[in-house]
C-alpha cells in the first residue's frame, strides 16, 4: 500500500512538473524591457515616426528589412553588420540586399538613443523588428498595429550566398516561392499576406526587366508595360537602373491595393502575378482585396510569426553596442 501511495505520488508531482515546464514563458516575451529600458519601443517608435514623415519609402525599406533579415540566419540583425578583413562579404552585400535594401540610418538612429538611454541593453534584431512594426503602423494610417515580443539576441554570422540560397527571388514560380516560405517555418497564407507589402516601395527596373521584354512577353497589363518600358532602359546594370513605384495607384500607403493590382495584373515581379497561379492563392488575394481589414489583421500576425524565426540565444548571440560589428 506504501509503495502504491509513493507511486501516486511520484505521477502527480511529475504531471505537475511536466504541466510547469510546458507552461514556462518563452525567452522571446512582451513588454521585456519594462524593467531594463521602459522607453524602449516608445524610442524607436519615435525614430520612425520621424523618419517616415520626412521619407514614407524608408518605411517601406524598414519593413523589407525586417523581412531580408529573418529569411537570412534568423531575426538576428545580420543584414546589419559591415564587411571586415575577416567577412568582406556580409550579407548587406547579397544581391537582394545591395544597393536597393534602404533605412540603415533610421535603424543607427534609433541604436543611437537607445545607447544613450539604456546602454547595451536593447539588441538590433530587437530594434530591426520593432522599426518595422512601427513602419508598418505609421504607413498604413494606423491600421496595421502588433504587439511584438522581444529579447532577441544578434548573430555573429553574416554571408553574402546565403542571401541568394534564403531570400525568395522577384524570377520564382508559386511552387518555388512555397517551398522558400516553408523551409522558415512559413505557410502558403503567410506567403500570400506577406507579398502585400510590395504595396509600398520602390523597385528597380533589373527587378522586373524580362516582364516588359519585347522578346519575353509576360501577362502583365498592356498599358502598364508601356509605362515601364518608357522608365526604364533596354538593359538596366547596375550603373543604370532606375526605380519605380511598386504600387502606381497608392505607393507611399500600406494598405490592401496590392491585391487588386495583383488581379488586373498590374504588378511588377513574376512572383506577384505568380499568386493567381492556384485557385487556392487566387482565393487568399480576392479574399485580402475585398474583405475590409482582413489583410491589416493577417498582415500582423503574420510579421509577428516571421519574427519569431530562428532566434538566437545567449550562446550563440550577444547584444551589440554597435549595431554594425560584432562586439
Amino acid at each position: 500500500m506504501a509503495r502504491l501511495v509513493v507511486f501516486i505520488l511520484a505521477a502527480l508531482l511529475g504531471a505537475v512538473a511536466a504541466q510547469g515546464a510546458q507552461a514556462a514563458p518563452p525567452r522571446l516575451r512582451l513588454g521585456f524591457y519594462w524593467r531594463s529600458c521602459p522607453r524602449a519601443e516608445y524610442i524607436v517608435r519615435e525614430v520612425v515616426k520621424n523618419a517616415t514623415a520626412i521619407n514614407p519609402g524608408l518605411g517601406a525599406g524598414l519593413i523589407r528589412m525586417a523581412f531580408h533579415d529573418c529569411f537570412v540566419q534568423g531575426c538576428d540583425a545580420s543584414v546589419l553588420l559591415d564587411p571586415t578583413p575577416a567577412n568582406p562579404r556580409p550579407e548587406k552585400l547579397g544581391p537582394p540586399n545591395f544597393p536597393s535594401l534602404r533605412g540603415f540610418d533610421v535603424i543607427d538612429a534609433a541604436k543611437a538613443a537607445l545607447e544613450k538611454a539604456c546602454p547595451g541593453v536593447v539588441s538590433c534584431a530587437d530594434v530591426v523588428q520593432f522599426a518595422a512594426r512601427d513602419a508598418a503602423f505609421f504607413l498604413s494610417g494606423d491600421k496595421v498595429f502588433y504587439n511584438l515580443p522581444a529579447g532577441r539576441f544578434d548573430g555573429r554570422i553574416s554571408f553574402e550566398n546565403e542571401t541568394l540560397a534564403f531570400l525568395p527571388r522577384s524570377i520564382l514560380n508559386l511552387s518555388e516561392l512555397v517551398t522558400n516560405f516553408k523551409v522558415k517555418g512559413l505557410n502558403v497564407d503567410d506567403l500570400v499576406v506577406l507579398s502585400g507589402s510590395h504595396t509600398v516601395g520602390r523597385s528597380h527596373c533589373s527587378s522586373f526587366s524580362d516582364r516588359i521584354s519585347s522578346t519575353s512577353p509576360s501577362d502583365m497589363d498592356a498599358g502598364l508595360a508601356t509605362v515601364l518600358k518608357r522608365q526604364c532602359p533596354a538593359n538596366p546594370n547596375f550603373t543604370d537602373d532606375p526605380t519605380v513605384p511598386m504600387d502606381g495607384v497608392t505607393p507611399a500607403k500600406l494598405d490592401n491595393q496590392y491585391y487588386k493590382d495583383v488581379l488586373k495584373h498590374k504588378v511588377l515581379f513574376n512572383s506577384d502575378a505568380a499568386l493567381l497561379t492556384s485557385r487556392v492563392t487566387r482565393r487568399k488575394v480576392l479574399e485580402n482585396a475585398f474583405i475590409r481589414g482582413r489583410w491589416e489583421r493577417k498582415f500582423a500576425k503574420a510579421m509577428v510569426k516571421m519574427s519569431l524565426i530562428e532566434i538566437k540565444n545567449a550562446a550563440n548571440g550577444e547584444i551589440r553596442k554597435n549595431c554594425h560589428v560584432v562586439n
